[in-house]
């Protein structure tokens, strides 16, 4: 009798068929990789067959893979995670699919399927800047709107951009240029000789 992990590997298998580019097992789950053109019609048929019923969007997570693991990273840079439950079979499956343009980040927005999909695209687009297209309201949710910049890209200065501070004479808050000078600080190295005056 097959597990349950390989009973829902068979069935994503016969409903998704071709657009499964890559399937894995990790930690007892189920990892799929699409390619972003089937984004949409690959989250349709998890959530309207009934042989998965994917019914319920526990997740969206932006990932920039710039610097990711020990050897350089030679595919896309920014992807997203969707995690998905099946109330009625009880499991779970990750799909992953990588955004085409490193430059200008950009996938479907699944909201016409899960309308939980609403704040964690915003999430994502705010905090690594990926553009979900046909999102109805795509505006940051977790930094100001004066921020400049995605603060969980690989490259964004660990400082920030802007800072921002009230101004008394304005009446008002202000951003202006970062005003911390870069530096780094290299902690003491304590050694246990001279450790609280013991010599």
């Amino acid at each position: 009798m097959p597990t349950k992990l390989e009973s829902l590997q068979s069935a994503l298998q016969i409903v998704l068929g071709g657009r499964i580019r890559k399937m894995t097992a990790e930690l007892g789950q189920i990892v799929i990789d699409i390619k972003a053109a089937d984004l949409v019609s690959t989250c349709m048929a998890l959530r309207d067959d009934e042989r998965l019923a994917f019914s319920q969007l526990l997740d969206v997570i932006g990932i920039d893979y710039s610097e990711y693991g020990a050897d350089i990273w030679n595919g896309a840079r920014f992807a997203a995670v969707y995690n998905l439950l099946s109330l009625r079979h009880n499991w779970r499956v990750r799909i992953r699919t990588f955004a085409a343009d490193d430059g200008f980040p950009m996938l479907d927005s699944v909201i016409g399927i899960w309308s939980a999909a609403n704040w964690y695209e915003r999430e994502a687009f705010d905090l690594y800047g990926i553009i979900f297209e046909g999102h109805p309201d795509l505006r940051r949710i977790l930094t100001d709107y004066g921020f400049v910049g995605h603060p969980f890209r690989k490259d964004f200065p660990v400082y920030g951009n802007v800072e921002m501070r009230y101004d008394p004479e304005q009446g008002r808050v202000v951003y202006q240029p970062v005003t911390i000078e870069p530096r780094e600080i290299v902690p003491r190295v304590i050694r246990e000789e001279n450790y609280a005056g013991q010599k």
